[in-house]
């Protein structure tokens, strides 16, 4: 029986994973840890069925159409972390089984909103990160760990205006220290890069990082842009709007393809090295929301809401790592993507969803 660890898992990226894990790993039990204080707790995931199961220890879901099981833990994963390791009082009444495989997404995130506007209670993420870590040194020593970094570690003075370049792997030199990260959310991840690194050299464990650039998909939360901007097309707003001044450019790349990626990079990397996850192409957020209203049919004014948080000019992937290492070029287009997550904005107005401001 496969045992696998997705912290983390009820959030965006971690539903999504979970759903791939359990086609492609029928038979395993799939343990999730998270406290439910953004995303969605289940069986309410809309990427994947989840059928009540009640036998065991903790609350249980059969995978609908596979063998493979979740096990449901709401908890703080620094809590429990800490309490596997005998620092705190276990917040869970058992130990965790011995993983083959350790997925760790679990961080405090929001959207630009939460990144600016609260950067010391992002800040926990270091916390977080440090005692997974530990945990997987010390306690548990998963067979092979992927850890998710972001885009946001990258150094922001080579993504500011008229000096934007394609991020590369080996811009991030922890040797010589070429390092300035998006605040407290982007030092969490360059930080936990560091411990993989260590994790690895020093511990002897498999660790893969990927940095993945802007994923999107069609159940992602409102509070990031590309649902946001989707709802606003779909209920035909004019003006369209978009936060910032909508010159700032992203990597956007579908949710889809970002996991076909981690899984790659966790059975192709094991020493603690990064990957980008990105299309290698920047997309202005102007440019996105003329997409979108093309796709819908209308041709809105579309314009920018310069008091809204902005971020970094322009940040977008150089793919040749990914390409060579993991094989692998994003397939889901933009113009398909976003056709998708459009899809999802109506039947979300539908259901009575508020457009955001």
């Amino acid at each position: 029986m496969t045992e696998v660890l997705v912290t983390g898992g009820a959030g965006f990226v971690g539903r999504n994973l979970v759903a791939r894990l359990a086609r492609h790993l029928p038979e395993a039990t799939i343990w999730v840890i998270d406290d439910i204080s953004t995303g969605l707790g289940p069986p309410s995931w809309p990427e994947v069925e989840l059928v009540e199961d009640l036998a065991g220890p903790t609350p249980a879901f059969r995978a609908a159409g596979t063998g493979a099981r979740v096990r449901f833990l709401q908890a703080d994963a620094l809590a429990v972390f800490l309490g596997e390791l005998g620092k705190v009082e276990p917040p869970i009444p058992d130990r965790l089984p011995a993983f083959d495989r350790a997925y760790h997404l679990a961080s405090v995130v929001g959207g630009r909103s939460v990144i600016e506007g609260d950067p010391l209670a992002v800040g926990i993420d270091l916390a977080i990160d440090s005692a997974f870590f530990l945990w997987a040194a010390k306690v548990n020593r998963p067979d092979r760990i992927l850890y998710a970094s972001s885009s946001s570690a990258y150094p922001v003075g080579l993504q500011e205006e008229g000096g934007a370049v394609a991020l590369a792997e080996a811009m991030i030199d922890f040797d010589r220290g070429l390092l300035r990260p998006d605040l407290t959310y982007g030092w969490s991840k360059l930080t936990g890069e560091y411990l993989a690194r260590l994790a690895s050299s020093g511990y002897g464990l498999r660790v893969a990082v990927v940095r993945p650039f802007s994923g999107y998909g069609e159940h992602q939360e409102p509070v990031y842009p590309v649902p946001a901007i989707a709802l606003r097309a779909a209920a035909r707003a004019d003006p369209l709007m978009v936060w910032g001044t909508g010159e700032q450019a992203r990597d956007f790349v579908h949710i889809e393809d970002c996991v076909e990626a981690m899984e790659r990079a966790l059975a192709r990397i094991e020493d603690g090295s990064a990957v980008n996850i990105g299309s290698g192409g920047p997309t202005t957020f102007l440019e996105l929301a003329r997409l979108m209203a093309d796709l819908e049919g209308y041709a809105p004014e579309v314009r920018g809401l310069e008091d809204r948080p902005v971020g970094v000019h322009r940040r977008y992937a150089d793919p040749t790592v990914m390409r060579e290492v993991l094989d692998f070029a994003p397939r889901i287009s933009i113009e398909d993507g976003m056709a998708r997550v459009l899809a999802v904005a109506h039947r979300r107005l539908a259901a009575g969803v508020m457009v955001p401001a």
